[in-house]
């Protein structure tokens, strides 16, 4: 299996080099960093550790940035992306265990879990989005991910590209095109510098919430259309 391995970066400078450097142990075959439009050292550092860096001239967000990196694995004939966070959080010894996940369960998105990292407000708040749209995921923010050929194939789609973040939207999706969606538990560490962006004040929540709630009553993805699986992307 030819694996890429992606990571969104919005100057992560701070982070960037320990992680790269900790994945140096992990099995891979090649890992590329998407700078999300970053003004300080995350490309130069992420270069001089050797990873493949796509320097994105425009800020997309996480989302964004992780699809550019989808694509690029697209064009270039990966098998699977495993995506993991430039901020330190993801642990890159936890990458087999996603791995032997797949293998078991031949799913297409397998999510690695760590419930015990959401404060109880976000566990209320995963709650009612699981309640609202029947997704059976404990972690729905989690982006430490591993992507089949056949989830790259639809997740690198137009359609994907309306999506702004990488959590429920991105897993309706998902079921909407019948790729079957697993979790494992793996270990994460408190992040290395900054802060998360989408909770960074009580605005940006708001926004969010009302913006996956909405998702989630249009019932995008509620069930698997049968148009939608005549025009599945095959591998």
């Amino acid at each position: 299996m030819k694996t890429l391995y992606v990571i969104p970066a919005f100057n992560e400078e701070g982070s960037i080099g320990i992680l790269l450097k900790h994945l140096r142990s992990a099995p891979r075959d090649c890992v590329l960093v998407v700078s999300d439009a970053s003004t300080d050292q995350t490309a130069a550092i992420a270069r001089a550790a050797g990873a493949e860096v796509l320097e994105l001239p425009l800020q997309l967000g996480a989302w964004g940035a992780t699809q550019a990196g989808l694509r690029f694995a697209l064009r270039h004939g990966y098998d699977r992306v495993i995506t993991l966070d430039a901020d330190g959080q993801h642990d890159p010894q936890s990458i087999p265990d996603l791995t032997a996940a797949q293998l078991r369960s031949s799913a297409d998105v397998i999510i690695g879990t760590f419930p015990k990292r959401l404060s109880r407000s976000r566990q209320l708040a995963w709650h009612w989005f699981r309640a609202l749209s029947g997704l059976r995921v404990e972690d729905l923010t989690s982006g430490f991910r591993l992507y089949s050929r056949r989830a790259i194939r639809v997740l690198a789609s137009a359609e994907a590209t309306l999506l702004d973040y990488q959590d429920v939207g991105v897993l309706l999706l998902a079921r909407r095109y019948g790729l079957s969606i697993r979790e494992v538990p793996v270990t994460m560490h408190p992040r290395h510098d900054g802060r998360s962006r989408v909770f960074a004040s009580w605005f940006i929540v708001a926004g969010y919430m009302a913006q996956t709630t909405l998702l989630c009553l249009a019932r995008v993805g509620r069930w698997p259309t049968a148009k939608a699986l005549q025009n599945e992307i095959s591998v």
